[in-house]
C-alpha cells in the first residue's frame, strides 16, 4: 500500500473536515460583513437618487469617476466576473484591489442611475478576498480553488440572503455540465454563515410570497410555451449584451469618451421615458411584475438600458436586471396566453436566470428560496426547457461547456 493511501485514515478525514469547517466559517463571516456593508451602501445610494432625481444628470461624471478609479488601481484590463471564473478554472490569483474598486464603482453606478445589478460585484469581491486569504495561507491548486469558490458563495449569500442558491450557483456555473463537488462543504458553510451574519445586520432575503396554483394539462402547455419563449429571450438578451459591449469597444476605443457617450445616451433615454423606472438594478420592476403589473415594453427597455450601461463601462452586474427582464416578460407574455401574470412573472424570472447563467440546479433552488417551493415541479420544468433550448448562450464568456444534450463531445 502506498504511503499516501495509508495516510487516508479516519483521522485524516476528520482533520480535513475541521479545516474546511473553520475556513468556511471564517470566509462566511468576512463575506457576511462585506455583503451587509455592500447592501446598505447600495440601498443608501439608490435611495438618495430616488429622492434627488437631479443626480441622474451626474451620469457622465459618475462614469468618469469609475474610469479614473480603475485606472488609478491599474485595473483597466479587468474582465469582471469572467476574470474570477478564470481564477477558479485555471488556478490563478485574483487581484485584491478588485474588492474596493468594484464596491465603490457599483455604488457610484447606483447613485447616478446606471442600469446595472449587484451580483457581479459580489462574485468579484468574494473571489478577490478569498484569493488574498489563500495567498496568506499559501494554498495551492485545489485548496485555492475551493477557497475562492467559498468566498464567492459567501458574499453572494450575504447580499441576497439565498445561501443554497449561492452555494450551488458557485459550484455549477464555472463549468457548465459539471459540479465541483469537493467545494460543497466550504461553500455550504460559508454561504450559511454569511447569510446569518448579514441577516443579523439588517439584510433581508429577496423573497416573495407566492402561493400554490392548480396545474392542469391546459396550463402545462402554456407554461411550456412560456419557457420556450423565455429561452429565446435569453439567447437574444445575451447576444445583445455581448454584441453591444463589443461594438462599443470597437467603435470608441478611448474608455473616457466611451463612458461619457454611454452616460449621455442613458440620460437621453431616461428623459424620453419620462421617469427613472429603468435606472438602477431593477428589482422594483421585478416586484411589480410579481404583483401582476407591468407594461408590454418594460422588458425590452430594461434590456436596452442595461446593455448600454455595461458596455459604457459602468459596474455592477447583469443578474438583477435579468430578474427584472425575465419577470416583466413573463408577466406580460404569460398574461397573453392565459396564465396568471404574477405566477408567470416568477417563472420568467427563474427561467431567464437559468438561461443567462447556465445553472439549472441553482435556478431550481432559487425558486424555492425566493418563492417558497410551491409547484416546484413546474419551476423545474421551466428550468430544464430553458437550459436545453438556450444552449451555449450565456452571460459569462469564460464559462466552459463540459457536456450538453446537443453536443456530447466537449472537444467539438
Amino acid at each position: 500500500m502506498k504511503l499516501k493511501e495509508r495516510l487516508q485514515t479516519p483521522w485524516h478525514y476528520i482533520l480535513t473536515f475541521a479545516k474546511w469547517l473553520a475556513l468556511g466559517i471564517l470566509v462566511g463571516a468576512i463575506g457576511g460583513l462585506i455583503g451587509a456593508a455592500f447592501h446598505h451602501t447600495l440601498a443608501f445610494a439608490s435611495g438618495l437618487r430616488k429622492t434627488n432625481s437631479w443626480l441622474i444628470y451626474l451620469l457622465p461624471v459618475g462614469g468618469i469617476a469609475i474610469t479614473a478609479l480603475y485606472r488609478l488601481l491599474r485595473l483597466t484590463h479587468n474582465r469582471g466576473t469572467n476574470e474570477v471564473i478564470d481564477s477558479v478554472l485555471h488556478n490563478e490569483e485574483v487581484n485584491p484591489l478588485i474588492t474596493p474598486a468594484i464596491f465603490i464603482a457599483t455604488a457610484i453606478t447606483q447613485l447616478v442611475g446606471g442600469s446595472a445589478g449587484r451580483e457581479g460585484a459580489t462574485l468579484q469581491m468574494g473571489g478577490s478576498v478569498a484569493s488574498l486569504l489563500a495567498n496568506l495561507l499559501r494554498f495551492k491548486k485545489t485548496d485555492r480553488t475551493m477557497l475562492i469558490m467559498s468566498g464567492m458563495s459567501a458574499v453572494f449569500a450575504g447580499l441576497f440572503g439565498t445561501p443554497l442558491t449561492a452555494c450551488l450557483f458557485t459550484m455549477e456555473f464555472e463549468s457548465v455540465g459539471t459540479i465541483f463537488s469537493p467545494a460543497l462543504l466550504p461553500c455550504f458553510i460559508a454561504a450559511f454563515t454569511a447569510s446569518h451574519i448579514s441577516l443579523a445586520l439588517g439584510v433581508h432575503p429577496e423573497t416573495f410570497a407566492l402561493g400554490a396554483f392548480d396545474i392542469s394539462f391546459g396550463s402545462l402547455w402554456r407554461i411550456a410555451v412560456l419557457a420556450v419563449c423565455v429561452a429565446i429571450l435569453g439567447i437574444v438578451m445575451c447576444h445583445i449584451f455581448h454584441k453591444t459591449e463589443h461594438l462599443a469597444h470597437r467603435a470608441i476605443k478611448n474608455s473616457w469618451l466611451r463612458v461619457v457617450i454611454g452616460a449621455i445616451v442613458i440620460l437621453v433615454l431616461t428623459l424620453i421615458v419620462g421617469d427613472q423606472r429603468f435606472n438602477g438594478a431593477g428589482m422594483d420592476l421585478a416586484m411589480d411584475a410579481l404583483h401582476g403589473s407591468t407594461d408590454w415594453y418594460t422588458f425590452a427597455l430594461k434590456l436596452i438600458f442595461t446593455a448600454i450601461t455595461l458596455a459604457a463601462g459602468f459596474k455592477g452586474g447583469e443578474i438583477v436586471p435579468t430578474f427584472a427582464i425575465g419577470a416583466t416578460f413573463g408577466c406580460f407574455f404569460g398574461g397573453l396566453i392565459g396564465l396568471d401574470p404574477g405566477y408567470a412573472a416568477a417563472l420568467g424570472l427563474v427561467g431567464l436566470f437559468c438561461c443567462a447563467t447556465n445553472s439549472p440546479l441553482a435556478s431550481i433552488v432559487l425558486s424555492i428560496e425566493m418563492f417558497g417551493g410551491h409547484n416546484l415541479h413546474v419551476f423545474a420544468l421551466v428550468c430544464v426547457l430553458c437550459f436545453i433550448i438556450s444552449g451555449r448562450s450565456g452571460l459569462y464568456a469564460s464559462q466552459i461547456l463540459q457536456f450538453s444534450l446537443v453536443d456530447q463531445d466537449p472537444e467539438t
